[in-house]
């Protein structure tokens, strides 16, 4: 199974990481698919939703995935580019509905394999800061470094996005 049409972007929170993913996914010329896996349970986050929403503007399909992402990715249609946003709030709606996380990992990774369309994964680096202080703080830190690992090794080209500034880590 090949993900070399995939690409990964990576930084810390409010990094400029997806707003430089969707200036990738627009550079395509493809018609923009924009998976979503943030839940609004607070004001804070709806409003950090329609703030993603008004500046993506009306020109991207949006689908809200916050769990069932392999099924999602498999039916994505073809010539179409699609942004995954992201890697990060999926895992943790995951962790906090108490599902079997290494399956669904290892389901989207086959479905991305099969996918017929690039995709953009948007995915935070959380392994920068201290250790955390709780068991399933340093559990979701655990998971989601070897979970970035893994999307940075099968994907074609990875890019760490610090200030706003790209960094390239794996050219394709």
């Amino acid at each position: 199974m090949s993900l070399q049409s995939h690409q990964l972007v990576l930084g810390g929170a409010a990094s400029g990481k997806s707003v430089y993913a969707e200036r990738l996914v627009t550079d395509t010329g493809l018609s923009r698919i924009y998976i979503a896996t943030a839940q609004a349970y607070d004001a804070e986050m709806a409003s950090k939703i329609a703030e993603h929403q008004r500046v993506r503007g009306p020109n991207w399909r949006t689908l809200e995935v916050p769990m069932d992402l392999p099924e999602a990715v498999t039916e994505l249609p073809k010539d179409h580019a699609v942004l995954l946003d992201c890697a990060t709030l999926w895992l943790t709606n995951l962790l906090v509905s108490d599902a079997d996380v290494p399956t669904r990992i290892d389901a989207l990774f086959e479905a991305l394999g099969n996918c017929p369309s690039p995709v953009t994964i948007v995915s935070n680096e959380v392994g920068q800061g201290i250790v955390p202080d709780n068991a399933m703080a340093r559990q979701f830190r655990n998971i989601q470094g070897r979970f970035n690992q893994r999307l940075a090794a099968a994907v074609g080209r990875v890019t760490f996005v610090t200030a706003g500034l790209p960094h390239v880590l794996k050219p394709t």
